[in-house]
This record gives C-alpha cells, sequence and structure tokens, in this order.
C-alpha cells in the first residue's frame, strides 16, 4: 500500500505540528475597546444572518407560487399556517452600558449606624429606669 517511509513522514510532520501548536502562547486578554469591537462584529454578524433567512424565505415563498401555479400543484394552495417572512430591518447596533455607569456596583445609602444595636460581648447592659 504504501512504503514505511511515507508513513515516517507523515507521522513526522504531525508529530511536528502538534508540538508547534503546543508551544503557542494563551491569547492576551481584550481591552475594553477591542471587546466592544467584538460585540459589534458580533451583533453584525447575526443581524446578516438575519437578513440572509429573510432573503431565503422570500425566495421560497417565490418558488412555491411559482409551482402551485405552474406544475403538478395546479389547483392546490398553499399551506396557510406556512409562518410569514419577517423583515429584521435595518442594522442597528446599540452597545450597552458598562457595569459602573449602571450604578451596579454602587451601595444604596452609606452606613450611618453600625448593623445591629446590640452591646459586644461582656460588655454590662444598661437597666432601663
Amino acid at each position: 500500500m504504501f512504503p514505511k517511509k511515507h508513513l515516517l513522514i507523515a507521522a513526522a510532520l504531525t508529530g511536528l505540528a502538534f508540538g508547534a501548536q503546543a508551544k503557542l502562547p494563551a491569547p492576551a486578554p481584550l481591552t475594553p475597546e477591542a471587546a466592544a469591537k467584538a460585540d459589534e462584529a458580533k451583533a453584525k454578524a447575526a443581524h446578516t444572518a438575519k437578513v440572509d433567512a429573510f432573503k431565503l424565505c422570500k425566495s421560497m415563498d417565490k418558488a412555491a407560487a411559482n409551482y402551485f401555479k405552474t406544475t403538478a400543484g395546479a389547483g392546490k394552495q398553499p399551506s396557510a399556517n406556512a409562518p410569514a417572512c419577517t423583515d429584521p430591518g435595518p442594522f442597528a447596533y446599540v452597545p450597552p452600558k458598562p457595569a459602573e455607569a449602571a450604578g451596579a456596583h454602587s451601595p444604596a445609602a452609606p452606613a450611618v449606624s453600625p448593623p445591629s444595636q446590640q452591646a459586644p460581648a461582656g460588655a454590662p447592659t444598661p437597666k432601663k429606669p
């Protein structure tokens, strides 16, 4: 089938590929700007997928209408329970507010009294008159 020389070369190249992959450095953490760009690119890709699905739906509707009008489907009607194609509209990206701007880490109000009114252990409790 294959000479031993070819198998040895293939095994050596595979070993080198795995060895080179093992030495790659870990990816650097994203900066806030890079993370924002990545989020926008992800949103744009999702919108593009929705637009592509809409175009596919419209073309399928057109093909089905042509089928029912001309060929073996003559006299039949398309299914009434088929979902309608929904247009996703133009792309609009609204970046999320950072947690600091949303007030997620800010306390409701500064503390003005200790959390409990109990006297520390060992201290005498005052008697009420």
